[in-house]
């Protein structure tokens, strides 16, 4: 059963869509299990200030309600703050989610790291505790062929 932050959040998302010209964009997720979580940030250059974000997900209920979490939770933040963002705080903050979703809110804080670590690939800079994204999927990208 979700709670009803989970159904909120779910039924009315936050900060649906697109930055145009993003700082950074980061996508995570596996298209064969159908959760795929893009996040797109808009930070101020000199303050760090993470002054939007939005998102675009493809996936259940629970990929939708941790992707507009995970943004509200960011917004306004530094850069080191939103490096502070875990999986389990997205969680908390909306009073839990059931053991088999877990792995949603999980994606929401890889598909923030990711949209940094694009941000600091752009302008050449290193962020603290920041590590280059396993999941991260890259548009127009050939699927491995499979053998039968």
């Amino acid at each position: 059963m979700y709670s009803e932050k989970v159904m909120d959040h779910f039924q009315h998302p936050r900060n649906v869509g697109e930055i145009e010209n993003a700082s950074g964009v980061g996508t995570v997720g596996n298209a064969k299990c159908g959760d795929i979580m893009r996040i797109f940030l808009d930070i101020d250059d000199e303050t760090h200030i993470i002054r939007d974000c939005k998102f675009k997900t493809f996936g259940c209920g629970a990929a939708v309600a941790t992707s507009s979490m995970a943004t509200e939770m960011v917004k306004g933040k530094t850069i080191e703050e939103a490096m502070k963002l875990t999986n389990k705080a997205v969680m908390e903050a909306l009073d839990g989610l059931p053991p088999v979703k877990v792995h949603c809110s999980l994606l929401a804080e890889e598909a923030v790291h990711a949209a940094l670590w694009d941000y600091a690939q752009k302008h050449h800079i290193e962020i603290e505790g920041l590590k280059k994204p396993k999941s991260d999927i890259h548009e127009g990208e050939e699927d491995e062929a499979e053998e039968y």
